[in-house]
């Protein structure tokens, strides 16, 4: 007997995996349905029965997929006891239980057993479930885990068996009856068993006979449930009382007009990609609805926090300010101020710890209400991101009730726990959680209701409403919003695909083929009257808003900055410290660390050192910072006792002698005129911020040392936010919309680099004001396009809604966050991708002002790079470099500077500033503090007057002589901020502190500042005979170029660290560049660019070797570079540490046999040992070259496997503890394996294959071979083809290495490619269609060499805009590049100078043309340069072919000459 049942119940179980005695686990069972059949299909009896709801509802999501409501089930469902009893029977008579994934019904009807402590035999009855991995590849449906087919639905197995669907699915009678049909087809089909079904081996063909035809249904009559249901409630809908009459209506809506509602409910775009807010528009949007009050709840974080305080601030104060100048003119003022409340819709799950199983948990809204709830919300969402994250960050009850202290609690939403067990468990577990929220919160607990026109919120709220008034818990009215708008709702829900990365065309549901998204456009943030209207019914709902924003206090989050205490010795501590928190004993500590690193830099420390020293100490006294000093000389220099390289500083922080005192800095600023005062203000108190360079490979260890001196609870790097920017915004809503990715692009380009809100809505006039003629047409463009009433114009308007949205959060690359407690207690925090180190949730724009020490630990390649030269100078020539200690005044140097020679060479690297060197020719180091300062947008154009100032060619002039002192070594021009400083304090007698107040305001343009400052630098310097005309014209140049001006301490650390590099290229090049090389290993293009610099310098760049190379690259004893094995794919460190370690140890390797012999074989894999063959490795061994190693002779193995294995044994045999009689180690020989005899591969093969191993070609390039071909037939290269606007209606030629070809065929049958083609510098791909393709195709071959003309012909005109698309290609021809030189050269003209003449000579050349006798014209050019004489000869009986061998002969023999 086959027993055929299936079940319908109140939900899923939280866990799949709990057992059947877990009652609270399993949902309750209320239909079964079941049929019993013999073997041979005949069914015996069938039943449906509906459970009566007993002591539980049912939960309104179960409702909408089965249709069986908690009435329909107790007016027409029996008992479970009765139930089980019948199904009791049934079992007893079964052989098989059977089902369509029938563990789930089998563990239900289980838990319904326990339940009643009725004994049963289901769980030991033998299972044949229709839902298998065998019925998976019998439907052959795609989606299944790790590859394989999913697992079929009943109607999708059904579809496949009968080629039809079946009719109310999810009716447990339907159900059996469409399975019952499935099963035994099955077996007709044979997809079970005899041993599987325990019958006779006659079994199915007595079937068969039974069954002759496809299985038909029993023919059961089904009910429909849904509409049962439907009945019964509007039977109890008539039956019930009408409860508001349209007077009690009228009358709530009047008492409601005088209350005051604000939305406790709002998500901010820092719900990373789920709401469309700004955090500026919240506030703006309420204040717009004169609401007194707005909530910012943001999904699990509290990044927006602070922004948000700064903005609802913002806001009253512009609010104060209109309401004061309403009050002087006597006017009405109606705008209120604003209270901000910060709030958190936290995850709540069970166990915040458990992360063995997914549990997102209930979203709950939490509400500080003041800063200590502040505090409690940030410790509970900085947990949920520390300790709790699985898919979600998590909190669970216990945190809830640890920090529960000020905190105010709304049920939330569908999701939040009461509505969630209303809609999903059932009314009893609702009720029984509300009364955990109302015992730790009390009157604190609000139950939240929502109103969006949905069907389940309107049956949740209905029982929401009773337990307000069974509990004595008040309701309050909120809306959920994601959007500010209604007609913002698409823009939304394009978010909502671009966070899932979904097509919007895609149906909004559940399951595989649907996606998230919110079901209709109600999620907007409503005016008061709107929520009013909606709450009409439920006054109280509305009005208990005004109750909660009572309980709230306002609070700012802005604070002083807090440092960590710093431990200080024992004879500086002072008692009176430790009774009011004073820092006497940190400053007197400071000051003597200071005055004993100043006697070690200066020898004698002078009055005028002294007098600055004690200047310096004073404001860092007064403004309260010594510890932040202490702080910093602590962990610098404990990076130099770690050997971690410190840059000399950077910024501000190079103007202070205390900091250069303390080795923080390595600059005098006293001898380059740098000021204290630009980086802490004497008389105004800021932070001080000492940014450090530390060389890249050491950063973390010291930010290590930090964590490990102040506690990793203690230390945090800095969130950032990674938000749409213009171009992206229309790129991830092209892709939601589908709209081609080729129309994206071309949108795209059309925006310059600016915000899309800063071009709609403007004026012609004020486009062109603000951007180039180019930029306003492509404007002009977009804006015709957003007009249209197409995909493209939908593209534009719904990603300026979008732009700015926060898209993904990163790490700020090297700020970091110290404080003096657990950090928590000052900012909320989550992890650092992947890592365990804590970020703020704040950003770098606010973690200051919200009270945070920050530190920017910057790793710099440079440092790196001097360091590796230091240690390949040490180790080839036995010298210690110290680059603190460099010549300032080093000829060779500033020769190289001179030269231009720059490639490779910090800050000066770039062609322009190559150029200015040239023209400079710089001669002291303050040309080079000079030309980093002004080579930068605006300054740049006063370098050629630089530049003609210091040769003489254009005279020197100061407008006042006065001036002449601190504008000298720059010839007259202002370049630095500390000019304008130092000359406001010597024309004007301005305080330091305003000198600096001065320098903030030109760079910044603060307008008023300046009006306030400038009569008084006029009449303060008028007043020490300064003429005041000119003080006028000073006072506008300063003001023209302040904004320019550079920091004058950054220019000079930077110039220094660039006069080192340069130094080093200058005097031991090779070491240098092998350096630079290094640090540049993981990016191709950089080595390649690199590598040509070494062939210009004259350098020789050799490829990796194992008895020559080191990890890094390195310089040998022939003084060329050689290549670093760590730039060798699937070398590792560990691989390279071996080769290296016995090499040193033992010498150098013989043969590859001796190498793998001798080396740690765990370290050094097979890809290992191929790469490095690959890559020229193994060159240094005779007899072997590189095809041999990969050659198989036919037995299946490369000889390299061969090696790997011989050596392996060999190394067993040696560690083998067996020794002879006499105790001496057996002398087993292992026989090395034969090298196998084979052809080596041809140069292209090789460096292909050099390249697929390192990524660049090393021993040379395959278009080497044809330079002549490229010099003279080819017009461009491939680089030019990334712009082709200024080709259009040009013929372009060039040379290449085809690379890559895909040959395909398009829907209406014709072939066209994609290829690529390679040059020296560029790869660029190409596509080729029709008539070209055809003609062509034959050249399309992978590692061909091909000469190509293209023209390019103008773009097609857009009839819309009437503007031009892309330039288009057209291929003119293509040849192979071997056939240029041959087919294209006409004539060969030497070019001879009368003075250089000589018989032997004249022998040579002649024997040189006799041997490349051919039919091509020869001519000669007969010059003599003095008298400017020139005859032209053509030789009428010589003729030569023009070959590459020809040329080079020529070459050799220094013959000029000119092809053509």
């Amino acid at each position: 007997m086959y027993l055929i049942f299936d079940t319908e119940t109140t939900g899923l179980p939280k866990r799949w995996d709990a057992p059947i005695t877990d009652t609270d686990n399993w949902p309750r069972c209320i239909q079964i349905a079941w049929q019993l059949h013999d073997e041979l299909g005949n069914c015996i009896e069938h039943q449906d029965y509906l459970v009566k709801a007993d002591g539980f509802n049912i939960p309104y999501d179960a409702e909408k997929i089965h249709g069986i409501s908690t009435a329909l089930a107790n007016e027409q469902g029996i008992g479970l006891k009765e139930m089980l009893e019948k199904f009791n029977i049934a079992l007893s008579k079964s052989k098989f239980i059977v089902g369509q994934n029938v563990g789930f019904d089998t563990n239900i009807m289980g838990a319904e057993f326990c339940r009643l402590g009725i004994e049963n035999n289901l769980q030991e009855l033998p299972v044949l479930d229709t839902c298998t991995e065998r019925t998976a590849n019998l439907c052959k449906i795609p989606g299944g885990r790790g590859g394989r087919f999913k697992l079929p639905t009943l109607t999708e197995l059904h579809n496949h068996l009968f080629g039809t669907g079946f009719g109310e699915a999810h009716n447990a009678t339907a159900d059996v009856e469409a399975t019952t049909r499935c099963f035994f087809e099955l077996i007709r089909k044979r997809n079970y068993t005899t041993e599987e079904l325990a019958v006779s081996s006659d079994y199915f063909e007595r079937f068969d006979t039974r069954n002759p035809n496809t299985i038909q249904v029993v023919g059961l009559k089904h009910v429909n449930l849904k509409k049962e249901s439907e009945k019964i409630s509007k039977r109890i809908e008539k039956e019930a009382d009408v409860i508001f009459s349209k007077e009690d209506i009228v009358q709530n809506l009047t008492v409601l007009q005088e209350a005051q509602f604000s939305h406790l409910h709002n998500h901010s775009q820092y719900s990373v990609l789920q709401s469309t807010i700004p955090v500026q528009g919240l506030v703006k949007i309420a204040a717009k609805n004169g609401m007194n009050a707005v909530a910012m709840t943001d999904h699990a974080n509290m990044m927006g926090a602070f922004h948000f305080v700064s903005a609802v601030q913002g806001h009253n104060k512009g609010v104060e300010a209109r309401r004061k100048e309403a009050e002087e003119n006597e006017e009405e003022f109606h705008e209120k101020p604003l209270k901000g409340i910060i709030g958190c819709e936290l995850f709540v799950c069970e166990n915040h710890l458990d992360k063995s199983r997914k549990d997102n948990g209930y979203q709950v809204v939490f509400l500080a209400k003041n800063k200590n709830g502040y505090h409690n919300l940030a410790k509970m969402s900085s947990l949920g991101h520390t300790h709790g994250k699985y898919y979600v960050p998590r909190i669970d009850k216990d945190v809830v009730k640890q920090y529960k202290e000020d905190i105010i609690v709304l049920t939330g939403n569908l999701y939040g726990e009461v509505p969630s067990k209303v809609l999903n468990i059932g009314e009893n577990q609702a009720e029984e959680a509300l009364l955990w929220w109302k015992q730790e919160f009390g009157d604190d607990l609000y139950i939240e209701l929502m109103r969006h026109n949905q069907e389940d919120e309107k049956r949740v709220n209905q029982v929401l409403i009773e337990f307000s008034k069974k509990h004595d818990v008040k309701l309050v009215a909120t809306n959920n919003t994601y959007y500010a708008n209604q007609e913002d709702a698409n823009a939304h829900d394009i978010l909502l695909c671009v966070k899932d990365g979904e097509k919007q065309a895609t149906p909004i549901g559940r399951g595989r083929g649907y996606r998230y998204g919110l079901p209709n456009q109600e999620y907007y943030f409503k005016s008061q009257d709107e929520m009013k209207t909606l709450f009409k019914d439920v006054p109280d709902a509305i009005t208990n808003v005004q109750e909660i924003v009572d309980k709230i206090e306002s609070y700012t989050l802005a604070r002083d900055v807090l440092l960590p205490a710093f431990d200080i010795p024992e004879q500086f501590q002072f008692e009176e410290d430790k009774v009011d928190g004073g820092k006497r004993g940190e400053n007197a500590f400071l000051r003597h660390l200071t005055y004993e690193g100043a006697k070690k830099r200066y020898g004698e420390i002078t009055s005028e050192i002294e007098e600055r020293l004690d200047f310096e100490l004073e404001v860092i006294e007064k403004t309260g910072y010594p510890g932040y000093f202490l702080i910093v000389e602590d962990f610098i220099r404990e990076a130099r006792n770690m050997d971690v390289s410190v840059g000399p500083g950077r910024g501000s922080a190079a103007g202070s002698v205390v900091a250069y005192c303390l080795w923080i800095t390595n600059l005098d600023p006293i001898k380059y005129d740098l000021l204290f005062e630009r980086f802490l203000n004497p008389e105004r108190v800021s932070m001080p911020d000492i940014d450090i360079d530390f060389d890249d490979e050491g950063r973390g260890r010291v930010m290590q040392y930090v964590i490990d001196k102040y506690g990793s609870n203690q230390v945090a790097q800095i969130i950032t936010y990674g938000t749409m920017a213009a171009k992206s915004s229309i790129r991830d809503t092209a892709r939601v919309l589908d709209l081609p990715l080729f129309e994206a692009d071309k949108i795209a380009k059309l925006i310059p680099n600016t915000k899309l809100a800063k071009i709609f809505g403007k004026s012609e006039k004020e486009l062109r004001e603000k951007f180039r003629s180019e930029e306003v047409d492509s404007i002009n463009e977009l804006l015709n396009l957003s007009d249209g009433d197409n995909l493209e114009a939908d593209t534009i308007n719904q990603a300026r809604i979008l732009e700015g949205s926060v898209r993904n959060t990163g790490i700020h690359a090297c700020g970091v966050i110290i404080t003096p407690d657990d950090i928590t207690k000052f900012v909320p925090v989550a992890l650092a991708k992947d890592s365990e180190m804590y970020c703020t949730q704040f950003d770098n724009s606010v973690v200051e002002d919200a009270g945070l020490l920050k530190m920017d630990f910057l790793g710099l390649k440079t440092l790196t790079l001097i360091k590796d030269t230091v240690k390949l100078v040490k180790q080839k020539h036995g010298i210690q470099l110290d680059p603190e200690t460099f010549d300032l005044e080093d000829v060779k140097t500033y020769e190289l500077f001179q030269r231009g020679e720059t490639v490779g060479i910090f800050q000066y690297e770039s062609a322009g500033m190559q150029k200015y060197m040239k023209e400079l020719k710089p001669t002291v180091f303050a040309d080079l503090i000079a030309m980093n300062a002004l080579y930068r947008p605006g300054p740049i154009e006063y370098i050629p007057s630089f530049i003609d100032r210091k040769h003489g060619d254009e005279e020197i002039v100061y407008d006042l002589e006065a001036s002449k002192e601190y504008l000298e070594e720059t010839y007259g021009i202002t370049v630095y901020q500390e000019q304008v400083m130092l000359l406001s304090q010597k024309l004007a007698d301005f305080t330091k502190g305003e000198a600096d107040v001065l320098r903030k305001a030109m760079g910044k343009k603060q307008i008023a500042v300046l009006a306030k400052m400038k009569p008084k630098f006029i009449k303060q310097a008028g007043a020490k005979g300064h003429d005041e005309a000119v003080l006028e014209k000073i006072w506008t140049d300063w003001e023209a170029f302040a904004s320019y001006a550079f920091n004058k301490s950054h220019s000079t650390c930077y110039a220094w660290i660039a006069y080192q590099t340069a130094y080093l290229k200058a005097h031991y090049p090779a070491e240098y560049m092998a350096a630079v090389l290094s640090n540049n290993m993981n990016d191709i293009k950089q080595v390649t660019f690199f590598m040509d610099e070494c062939k210009r310098m004259g350098l020789e760049v050799l490829g990796p070797c194992v008895n020559e190379s080191y990890y890094k690259f390195t310089v040998n004893d022939n003084n060329a570079v050689r290549f670093g094995m760590g730039a060798v794919k699937g070398v590792g460190s560990g691989a390279v540490a071996t080769i290296v370690a016995h090499r040193e140890e033992d010498g150098k390797y013989k043969s590859v046999f001796d190498l793998a012999k001798r080396i740690d074989l765990r370290a050094a894999n097979k890809k290992a040992f191929e790469n490095l063959a690959l890559a020229g490795g193994f060159d240094t061994f005779e007899g072997t070259h590189r095809a041999q190693y990969l050659y198989d002779a036919g037995d299946g193995q490369m000889f390299i496997e061969k090696v790997l294995k011989y050596a392996a044994k060999y190394q067993e045999s040696q560690n083998s503890s067996q020794v002879s009689l006499f105790g001496e180690a057996s002398d087993v020989q292992i026989p090395e394996p034969v090298v196998p005899p084979c052809d080596d591969w041809g140069t292209m093969q090789k460096l292909s294959q050099e390249r697929d191993v390192v990524g660049v070609f090393i021993s040379g390039h395959p278009l080497d071979d044809f330079q002549n071909e490229i010099k003279y037939f080819c017009n461009s290269d491939l680089s030019h083809l990334k712009n082709l606007e200024p080709l259009v209606n040009r013929e372009v030629s060039f040379a290449g290495i085809v690379t890559s070809v895909e040959h395909r065929v398009s829907k209406n049958g014709k072939g066209w490619a994609t290829f690529i083609i390679e040059d020296y510098n560029e790869a660029h791909e190409f596509r080729i269609f029709g008539e070209e393709y055809l003609k062509q195709r034959h050249f399309l071959i992978v590692n061909s060499f091909v000469y190509v003309k293209l023209f390019i012909k103008p773009g097609w005109i857009n009839k819309e805009t009437g503007k031009p698309t892309e330039p288009r290609i057209q291929f003119n021809s293509f040849e192979l590049l071997q056939d240029v030189m041959t087919k294209h050269s006409k004539k060969l003209t030497i070019q001879l100078k009368i003075d250089d003449l000589s018989a032997e000579k004249i022998t040579n050349l002649k024997q040189t043309v006799d041997a490349h006798a051919g039919e091509k014209q020869l001519s000669f050019i007969i010059y003599e340069l003095n008298d400017k004489l020139k005859l032209n000869m053509l030789s009428r009986t010589q003729k030569v072919g023009i070959t590459n061998e020809f040329l080079n002969a020529l070459e050799e023999q220094h013959i000029n000459y000119k092809l053509n």
